[in-house]
């Protein structure tokens, strides 16, 4: 099994800045990316971020862009997402999510997930 938590949501002001951790452990050697997901309130699950713990091009989705970065410290077994210029509507529980295979963009081929963290962004 994996264990993946979060940390680092809280309340942040529009335009300013917040880094999300997520470490893994238990047979995260087991694991090949993570990818951080995010869901709002009445809206579906939606990927924002992946990367691959042996490196390569990360993935972001269009919301991300420009603004977010993920990160990973393979010491740590931990990976982080750091959101630039975060808006209201980043607002959203992140969740973190683990893959046994490879890098997937579709959230739900994700086999592992942490319990999430609250991101409030106010304007």
């Amino acid at each position: 099994q994996v264990q993946l938590v979060e940390s680092g949501g809280g309340l942040v002001q529009a335009g300013g800045s917040l880094r999300l951790s997520c470490k893994a452990s238990g047979r995260a050697s087991s694991t090949v990316a993570l990818a951080w997901v995010r869901q709002a309130p009445g809206k579906e699950r939606e990927l924002v971020a992946a990367i691959t713990w042996g490196g390569g091009t990360p993935y972001y989705a269009d919301i991300a862009k420009g603004r977010f970065t993920i990160l990973r410290d393979n010491a740590e077994n931990t990976v982080y997402l750091e959101m630039n210029s975060p808006k209201p509507e980043d607002t959203a529980v992140y969740y973190c999510g683990a893959s046994r295979g490879v890098l997937y963009s579709d959230f739900a081929k994700y086999d592992y997930w942490g319990q999430g963290t609250q991101v409030t962004v106010s304007s």
